[in-house]
């Protein structure tokens, strides 16, 4: 009887171990019901083991009445399909502090000039130049569009064998869109700094007539016939997609239902986050920018492996209707470039408010590019790396040194409770039909939704409650601009989360990997710190950012990806490319 009252199949043998258990036990033998015994032992894993009997029995009885049918009628109604798309919660979180105020957004960044471009001659050094430098290619007529997309293709299904960042080739597509670029440019019309240039999506970004595989097995051949927004967004600005990239199954970690992605840097590693395609693809030239998505580190841990700059943006920016969704006052859309100033080219065109998604907002995010850096004062934990605040200093930053102070002690418990709870309401049918029995780790979703199960709406409340009292507490603590630290230090990318703090990643060195071949090799530990920013202040991220980069060149370095050969196994090609890059 006590399945009934969770509407779960997995409680079902619950009564027959608790029998086994207490065979014997006077104590059992002279309860009333044993179905009330049964609720009592079980209502200690929802640490809420204080009625009494009859009580007990006045609970079972209201969920069996009311409750339970009313849960079904609910998820009847809104739970038949998977991935949160459509129905969204009406408890909409804010991530600005309180202040509730929704602003006109500003005009168009004013981007720097990079007059005087000029096309190189090897394919390679045009695949690693920034956003803007194809742009001015494009924009004066030393490259078409489709040259240009030609050259990305060829780069991703030479490369994508070994690194397995690609699950869909959108190469029709991409022709039509890098022909029409062209036509428009030759008609005398100019869209800007994307127009014509080839990007490619992570894969939980719906597009219509092409596979939206959310890298899981039971959805490999899913096609959602619908365009997401910032898929509409990209389009009006130009650019051309070339390729759905690799999302971990169900956008958790890098292992899909195709493998598993590589770190360019080196391939023995895996590139780690969901947004493993999209930071793989990147550093390894075989695209200028790509768009991924950050739940819970799915943006800062892979361009931290993979050695790119990404912009996970305040939370809100973007818009994500037709994006599957994990947590609604969670999930940030955000761009993985070669520069920081590439990442503000690209949430310049992709800010703003969808219509469609209740999170999103109109912010007069103020122009990254016009921002005097020296009025600025940024702070540096003491994970920072100080080559960036040696830098910064010496551009008249003032820097001091600085810790976040707040009370909350369960930080990671409460992003768990509110992303797996969430979660668990997108994909409630999948689990219910026993699809997570082929996920492809099952010590990922599949073990984090089946405990979500007996998470009390009440302690999910609790949980969402603290996050209050974190977001102002970490409010009142931050009294600089902005601050240097550790990017992948789980308790600041929890924290991060939480609070909606936009943070940008910029590689600051590379360092030797452990235990190289005999002979030495080039592949290398990428480094790299964050710059961390208050909410709607992501101008002031990416500024800094650009400010470091302008007089250092690590975002620059190339991963020794072309010693690689195609069509050899992955542990031929490792010797080759140890052979060949030294």
């Amino acid at each position: 009887m006590l399945i009934i009252f969770f509407d779960r199949r997995l409680y079902a043998s619950i009564e027959q171990e608790e029998e086994k258990t207490n065979v014997g036990d006077h104590n059992l033998c002279s309860a009333k019901n044993n179905d009330v015994l049964v609720f009592k032992k079980l209502l200690k894993f929802f640490d809420a083991d204080f009625f009494n009997d009859s009580q007990v029995n006045e609970m079972l009885k209201g969920a069996e009445e009311f409750n339970v049918p009313n849960f079904g009628m609910n998820r009847r109604l809104v739970a038949s399909v998977d991935g949160g798309l459509h129905d969204h919660s009406v408890l909409v979180f804010k991530a600005d502090w309180g202040h509730n105020i929704t602003q006109p957004k500003s005009g168009k960044f004013c981007y720097p000039s990079v007059s005087g471009v000029k096309r190189p001659n090897k394919e390679e050094d045009i695949a690693f130049m920034t956003v803007l430098e194809l742009g001015e290619l494009i924009r004066t007529r030393q490259i078409t569009s489709q040259e240009l997309t030609n050259i990305f293709l060829r780069r991703l299904k030479r490369y994508n064998h070994v690194l397995e960042a690609v699950i869909t080739y959108t190469e029709d597509l991409a022709y039509k869109q890098a022909k029409k670029a062209d036509d428009l440019l030759q008609q005398g019309v100019y869209l800007g700094p994307l127009h014509g240039i080839p990007y490619g999506l992570k894969d939980i970004i719906a597009v219509p007539h092409y596979k939206t595989t959310w890298g899981s097995v039971n959805f490999k051949d899913q096609i959602i016939d619908m365009e997401a927004w910032v898929y509409k967004k990209l389009k009006s600005a130009g650019g051309v997609l070339v390729a759905k990239l690799v999302t971990g199954s169900l956008a958790y970690d890098d292992i899909w239902f195709g493998g598993r992605t590589r770190n360019p840097w080196n391939i023995e590693e895996f590139s780690t986050g969901s947004s493993a395609g999209p930071a793989a693809s990147t550093s390894a030239g075989m695209i200028p920018f790509a768009i991924g998505s950050e739940t819970a580190g799915s943006i800062t841990y892979p361009s931290a492996r993979c050695g790119v700059t990404a912009l996970r943006p305040t939370f809100g920016t973007v818009g994500r209707t037709g994006v599957m969704s994990i947590s609604e006052s969670l999930d940030k859309l955000g761009p993985f470039c070669r520069s920081a100033t590439d990442c503000a080219v690209i949430l310049d065109a992709i800010r703003g408010k969808d219509p469609d998604d209740f999170s999103s907002k109109d912010v007069a995010v103020q122009d990254p590019f016009s921002v005097d850096i020296r009025k600025l004062t940024v702070g540096y934990l003491h994970d920072a790396e100080m080559e960036v605040v040696h830098v910064l200093a010496s551009k008249g930053v003032s820097v001091v040194p600085f810790k976040l102070e707040y009370s909350v002690e369960n930080v990671q418990s409460i992003l768990n409770f509110t992303m797996d709870v969430d979660m668990l309401s997108h994909f409630d049918k999948w689990q219910r039909t026993g699809l997570d029995s082929e996920y492809e780790a099952q010590d990922q979703w599949p073990m984090e939704l089946r405990r979500a199960r007996l998470i009390p709406a009440v302690d999910y409340l609790q949980a969402q409650r603290v996050r209050g009292k974190l977001i102002r507490e970490v409010h009142q603590s931050f009294t600089v601009d902005a601050f240097i630290g550790n990017a992948t230090d789980w308790e600041k990318v929890c924290l991060g989360n939480l609070v909606g703090l936009p943070v940008i990643v910029i590689p600051t060195g590379l360092k030797d990997i452990k235990d190289p071949p005999k002979g030495g090799t080039r592949r290398r530990t990428t480094i790299t710190t964050g710059i961390y920013a208050p909410p709607d202040h992501d101008h002031i991220a990416l500024a800094l950012a650009m400010a470091y980069q302008s007089v250092t060149n690590h975002h620059k370095q190339r991963p020794p990806i072309d010693s690689l050969t195609p069509n050899d196994p992955v542990s031929y090609q490792l010797h080759c490319w140890d052979k060949y890059s030294t």
